[in-house]
């Protein structure tokens, strides 16, 4: 519980947007049926998780 309170808006903001960036991705491969365009979105999330990370580890 103690671990929630070191998340700020701003780490909220960015983890809503990498849940959002996964399923655009999802529906452009799944409806739109296009795979590169897919996975170039696709490849987002992790790539802003690792800038998050290294940002957090920076700070502490």
């Amino acid at each position: 519980m103690n671990n929630f309170k070191k998340i700020n808006i701003g780490e909220i903001l960015i983890l809503v947007s990498v849940v959002v960036c996964i399923f655009i991705s999802e529906y452009i491969y799944l409806v739109q049926n296009n795979p590169m365009k897919a996975i170039f979105i696709g490849l987002w999330p992790p790539t802003i998780l690792g800038i998050l990370n290294y940002f957090n580890i920076k700070r502490k």
